[in-house]
């Protein structure tokens, strides 16, 4: 498994606390499985927190289920970003996933309030919209941040399918 890091402009040099999270690159037919955050305007590799006791599989297939309304079969974990910002170490383990079914979605109120969405993109156009990170434009550091985030993940995961 490959680990990249992401360093952003406001790490202060030592992390305090650690969050991990389980994401699912899920492609069918050239085309991506992302959840969309509305109100944000922000896309994002489908995954969240992992809980006290849960596998990273179960996560990961948990995370997906909830967000998009599809059920999936998994990889081993692919690729590992650490990203350090303030004093907070965030890691995210990446997974390659293939749907077995539908499912309800089960959102958070603050999902539901984002007016979070499955959203099918080419995958082309995918990266596209995430290679947004780099462009000097880009001022919400939350927003850059996740596109670098997923941009990294997208070439590593896709890079292997090709």
């Amino acid at each position: 498994m490959e680990t990249k890091e992401i360093i952003g402009k406001n790490y202060t040099g030592k992390w305090n606390g650690v969050r991990t999270a389980c994401r699912c690159v899920v492609l069918s037919r050239g085309m991506l499985l992302l959840s969309y955050e509305s109100a944000a305007g922000v896309y994002m590799i489908p995954g969240g927190g992992l809980e006290p006791g849960e596998s990273e599989e179960g996560c990961c297939m948990r995370e997906v289920a909830e967000e998009t309304g599809y059920t999936v079969s998994l990889s081993p974990c692919l690729l590992e970003i650490d990203e350090y910002y303030g004093d907070m170490k965030y890691v995210s383990r990446y997974f390659s996933g293939t749907v077995t079914g539908r499912c309800e979605t089960a959102l958070t109120e603050a999902e539901k309030k984002g007016g979070l969405e499955p959203r099918w993109l080419p995958a082309p156009d995918a990266l596209g919209i995430f290679s947004a990170h780099s462009d000097p434009g880009c001022k919400d550091e939350v927003k850059r941040g996740i596109y670098e985030r997923e941009y990294e993940a997208l070439r590593r995961i896709l890079g292997t399918h090709s």
